[in-house]
């Protein structure tokens, strides 16, 4: 069955408004799991929602949801018509959002997807100077180390390191990440100093354990014209970067972070920097919009701002 036959028949039948009205009712409700859930985030009823998602089941002629009492799921042509549904509801925003910015300042909702420490420390406290700027926007701030689905989740922008896979993205490089190996002089002076990569196997160590797939994160290393990794031996495991700092500096052992996070540390001298000579080619920091998507005034301005931490490392 084609659905988009039949999505262009609701439109001609019941009017432009009520069809969106009904998609953008399917498209919550199948993002957050349950009617009650979508009428909290559009402002109506559960009652309301789901009648609504049953008037487009029944012109489409499909069923949508799979329902219990608990939660609905996606039918196999909920699945084909909720893919579809993201991309026209995101071109409608992004036109509705493109004309208000012509009339006046930046506004409205931004859902930002961050890395934890990153986004604490540098993502931040360009939001406040924004809020400052623009105070008719408003945010949504997911801080985690795993990646979202900007398109499933209706993220505007994410923030990652890392080369990209994914072609359905568009990405800005706006900060370049690098690795650094440290220990505390305390854990230094009890255990000595590694003086080759090879010694590391006798010291004890700090891992991070990565969220995505729960595998250890190997330490990265260049020497001899050639990158090279080393698997942490019998390590503490954390799975937070600030975690593995406060680690670091409890003696724990020796790690591996990146610069941004352990620079002030090394200043202040409560790390030490090991093996600076041997340290890994850098990574790009990017922020990251769904392709395909009108940019709208808000999304330009924090990628503008966004833009100033280029020069926050040569």
């Amino acid at each position: 069955m084609r659905l988009s036959y039949h999505c262009r028949k609701i439109f001609g039948n019941d009017g432009a408004m009520k069809g969106i009205e009904r998609f953008l009712a399917f498209s919550e409700t199948a993002r957050r799991g349950s009617f009650a859930a979508a009428a909290r985030e559009l402002g109506s009823t559960p009652s309301t929602i789901a009648k609504s998602v049953a008037r487009l089941e029944a012109s489409l002629g499909v069923n949508l949801f799979h329902r219990t009492t608990r939660q609905v799921t996606l039918s196999r042509d909920g699945e084909l018509l909720f893919e579809r549904c993201q991309r026209v509801l995101t071109e409608v925003d992004a036109l509705e959002a493109e004309a208000a910015g012509i009339r006046g300042e930046p506004s409205g909702f931004l859902r930002l997807d961050l890395p934890i420490v990153y986004g604490r420390r540098y993502v931040l406290p360009l939001l406040a100077g924004l809020n400052q700027k623009y105070p008719a926007l408003r945010w949504e701030i997911r801080l985690q180390d795993g990646f979202a689905d900007l398109v499933r989740d209706s993220v505007d922008l994410a923030v990652r390191v890392g080369k990209l896979n994914d072609s359905s993205l568009v990405a800005r490089r706006i900060d370049w990440q690098g690795m650094t190996m440290v220990a505390s002089p305390k854990y230094l002076e009890r255990h000595g100093t590694p003086r080759t990569i090879e010694d590391l196997s006798t010291h004890q160590s700090i891992a991070f354990r990565m969220p995505t797939s729960g595998r250890n994160l190997s330490w990265r290393f260049q020497g001899k014209g050639r990158a090279f990794e080393v698997a942490p031996q019998a390590p503490t495991l954390v799975n937070d970067g600030e975690g593995m700092i406060m680690a670091a500096c409890l003696d724990f052992g020796v790690c591996q972070l990146p610069d941004y996070m352990v620079q002030d540390e090394i200043d202040r001298g409560t790390l030490v920097e090991l093996f600076e000579k041997h340290r890994p080619e850098r990574v790009p920091i990017s922020a990251v919009v769904p392709s395909g998507r009108l940019l709208p005034p808000r999304v330009r301005v924090l990628l503008e701002a966004l833009d100033t931490l280029r020069g926050r490392a040569p």
